[in-house]
């Protein structure tokens, strides 16, 4: 079995990270759904949404 070739790091716009972090907030989808649709990994936007909490003061960082 053949690993897979690590994907190119990519950079977003602040504007983009901003809609991720809504969608997931809205709650409509799972961040594994929204992560999908994005074609992102999803421990990036679980983390992306975990520093906006804690940035909002909702979460202890």
């Amino acid at each position: 079995m053949r690993k897979k070739k690590p994907r190119p790091r990519r950079s977003f716009r602040p504007e983009f990270k901003a809609e991720i972090v809504g969608l997931c907030r809205r709650r409509d989808r799972s961040v594994g759904q929204v992560a999908r649709d994005f074609d992102l990994a999803g421990t990036a936007v679980r983390g992306r949404t975990r520093r906006n909490e804690v940035d909002a003061g909702e979460r202890e960082g």
